[in-house]
Parts: structure tokens; C-alpha cells; sequence
């Protein structure tokens, strides 16, 4: 059996409830009539009436356990015919429920109409144009383009990378877009990651190497200094260099990380703005791009392009994604704003479903039905009779009280009779 969810157990609570309320109600009108049959010979004449009222709503709530019960099972097991209606025609209505949806919701007139009255343009545009709205779209299409690039077959890309995509990313400087990426990552902060991991190796090495940094000290020791004086000496710059890194490792704010930070950021400015720092920058390329190493990179240029687009497809922050959330808010802005943008798009969503619908109408129909026939006759009962039971065993509840109610006036008006 399917394991119930949260809200289905509270729902099976319910339907339990309810069925020991309806029964209850059913128990209450029997032992009524009990106690009544036993007194009405000698009793008052109003004793009558009431077996009479309990007698029948005994038979109402009898009649409607039957009923609803009928629905979902065969009451007490027994093969009564026209019984456990769902369970046995469950496939009939599937086949019901697909020709229902296609023929009064599939239609394609009815789907213009209802597209044309929504104004989807509009309702779009407004939603798009919210960045939130926009941010989501741009991560769902980040979605699709890490799986259209995971699929793709490397071997075919290359090519097409090697003799396009490369040449002209060679023939660009590389100065300025390598500023401005690093001077993105020292502004959001990208790099004190690697300050604190630096720092610590400092600091770890310092620590660990107390005889280098002794040695060192004794080495360049004039030749006439005592040893002990060496030894004191090479202490106290070990305790000072030891102290040093730590301050640097522990303090966010130390002097020397701000150092290090405004170092970066001038570092990104020049390549972005200093023409010297840029020409140096290219005769860097020049080297990088003629070494052995860098050229057996270059042949595997699309496995390095396809990380960098799956990077950039990851991170919310980075240039692609910015520009088309950017553009995803213009695009809202304008079909909002822009009538003759917005008439174009309407009709071309009703021209696209007018045609899924008039050539594929049979087949979304068809998987209506084919999912009713998969499913379980049992399982779909009780899934059934989980959502709907609780207020069927209403229906018994209402049987036993108008039964008692018809049982009454009908005794009543027989009394009157006779």
C-alpha cells in the first residue's frame, strides 16, 4: 500500500471520525427502538411514535451504509451485484474523465477563448518584470543550459571552439575583462578565502620551523657574537615572527590584509585602466598562450569553456546570469508598456496552442486514461474514499435523521387514518 502523506493520515482521521459519528447515530436509533418495543404495549401512546421515528431512521441509516458503502466495496463482502462500483468500472471512468476533458477543455475554440480572455501578454510581463520573478526564470534557464551542455558531445565542440570561439578570444586583450573579473571578486569579497588559507600556511610554517628560523638568525650573526646572544636573538625574532602571523591569521582587519586588499583592488584597476599594466599584461599572454603546457590546454578548449559556462550558469552573481535577469525585467517592462509587443505575443501563444490542442488533443487524453488504467481498482478506492468519505458519511448521518423524521410523519398520518 502507498504510504499516506501528512495531510492524508489527518484526512483518514477524519473519515474514521466521521464513520463512528454516522454509526453512532445508526446505534443511538436501534436502541431507541429496542426500549421502545419493549414499553409500547403498555405504555403511553407517544412511545409508538417514537419506535415508529426510530424504526425508520434504522432502516435510513441501513439503506445509506449500503449506498455509500456500495461505492468503494462490497458491503460485508457479499457479491451483490452493482457493488464496489469504483473498483470495477474504474477503467470506464478514465475512459469518461479523457473524452469529458477533450471535448469540453481541449477544444480549440475554447482555448483561444480563454486564452484571449486571460491577457497571458500582460499577466507576464507583469509577472516577469518583478526581479524575483526574473531571478527564477534565469535559474530555471541556468537549469536547462547545464543540461544541454552536459549532453553535448565534446569531441563535435571542439572543433567548432578551436577555429572560432578561441581565435578571437586570442585576439582580444585580456587586461581589462581579467580586471574587472578580479575587481568583482575583491569587491564581493571572493578572495579572503584565499588570504585566510595563505595566512594560515604562514602561520603553520612559522610555527612548525622554530630551527630554520634559528638557523637563519645564527648564520648572519657577526662571527664575534656569543652563541647565547645568538640563541636569545634568534628567540626573541622567532617570538616576534611567530606573534606577527598570528595577529595576520586571527585579525580580519590586521594592517597587512588591508594592505593585501587595497594591493588587489589597484592591481584590477591598472589592468583594467593602465595602459602600461595592460601591455604587460598581453606580452604575459603572448608567453602563456606559446607555452607547450598552455597549447595542450587550448586543444582541450571546450572542456575548459563548457566548466566556465557551467560556473557561470551556478553562480547568481555572474555576468550571464545578471544579463539575462536583466534582460528578462526589460522584456516584462515592455510587454506591459508595449501594446503592439504585447497583441504579437497573445497571438502567438493562442496560434501555439490552438495547434497542440487540434493535433494532439487525442493523445493528452489518452494519457488520462492510460494513467486510470495503471492505477490499482483497490488503491484508487481507497484513495477515492479518502478524499470524498468524510462527507458521504453525511449522507448517512442525514439518512438516519430523515428517516426517523419520515417514519414519524408517516406513523402519524397512519394514526390519524385509522
Amino acid at each position: 500500500m502507498e504510504q499516506l502523506t501528512a495531510a492524508d493520515q489527518v484526512k483518514r482521521r477524519d473519515l474514521r471520525r466521521m464513520k463512528l459519528v454516522a454509526t453512532g447515530f445508526f446505534l443511538a436509533t436501534t436502541a431507541v427502538f429496542l426500549v421502545t418495543l419493549l414499553f409500547e404495549a403498555d405504555g403511553p401512546a407517544w412511545v409508538g411514535y417514537v419506535r415508529a421515528a426510530a424504526e425508520a431512521g434504522m432502516v435510513g441509516a441501513l439503506a445509506d451504509w449500503f449506498a455509500v458503502t456500495a461505492l468503494f466495496r462490497r458491503p460485508l463482502g457479499l457479491p451483490i451485484p452493482h457493488t464496489a462500483i469504483i473498483p470495477s468500472r474504474k477503467d470506464s471512468f478514465g475512459d469518461a474523465l479523457g473524452s469529458f476533458v477533450g471535448q469540453n477543455f481541449l477544444a480549440e475554440s475554447v482555448v483561444r477563448e480563454k486564452l484571449g480572455r486571460v491577457e497571458v501578454g500582460r499577466r507576464l510581463g507583469e509577472w516577469l518584470r518583478e526581479p524575483e520573478h526574473a531571478e527564477r526564470v534565469t535559474s530555471e534557464v541556468s537549469n536547462v543550459v547545464k543540461g544541454a551542455v552536459t549532453v553535448l558531445r565534446d569531441e563535435h565542440v571542439q572543433a567548432v571552439v578551436e577555429q572560432a570561439v578561441v581565435q578571437r578570444l586570442m585576439a582580444k586583450p585580456w587586461g581589462p575583462p581579467l580586471g574587472k573579473l578580479l575587481g568583482q571578486v575583491f569587491v564581493d569579497g571572493g578572495h579572503h578565502k584565499l588570504v585566510d588559507l595563505v595566512c594560515d600556511r604562514l602561520y603553520e610554517w612559522v610555527r612548525d620551523n622554530h630551527v630554520k628560523v634559528m638557523q637563519v638568525v645564527t648564520q648572519r650573526a657577526p662571527g664575534w657574537s656569543p652563541k647565547f646572544m645568538d640563541s636569545l636573538l634568534g628567540d626573541k625574532v622567532y617570538n616576534e615572527l611567530l606573534n606577527f602571523a598570528w595577529a595576520v591569521k586571527t585579525d580580519v582587519n590586521h594592517p597587512m590584509r588591508v594592505a593585501v586588499d587595497q594591493f588587489l583592488e589597484e592591481f584590477a584597476k591598472d589592468l583594467q585602466h593602465d595602459p602600461a599594466t595592460i601591455e604587460r599584461a598581453e606580452l604575459v599572454k603572448d608567453q602563456v598562450i606559446e607555452h607547450p603546457e598552455v597549447q595542450k590546454v587550448i586543444g582541450s578548449a571546450w572542456g575548459t569553456a563548457k566548466k566556465m559556462l557551467l560556473d557561470a550558469a551556478e553562480d547568481p552573481s555572474s555576468e550571464l546570469r545578471t544579463r539575462v535577469r536583466d534582460g528578462l525585467v526589460k522584456f516584462g517592462t515592455r510587454l506591459v508598456e508595449d501594446g503592439e509587443i504585447r497583441g504579437k505575443v497573445d497571438g502567438w501563444l493562442e496560434d501555439a496552442a490552438g495547434y497542440v490542442v487540434a493535433n494532439y488533443r487525442d493523445e493528452i487524453t489518452t494519457l488520462i486514461t492510460d494513467t486510470v488504467e495503471r492505477w490499482d481498482a483497490e488503491e484508487t478506492s481507497r484513495k477515492i474514499e479518502l478524499q470524498v468519505g468524510r462527507d458521504l458519511q453525511f449522507i448517512r448521518i442525514n439518512g438516519t435523521v430523515v428517516g426517523a423524521l419520515a417514519g414519524l410523519v408517516i406513523y402519524s398520518v397512519g394514526q390519524l387514518l385509522v
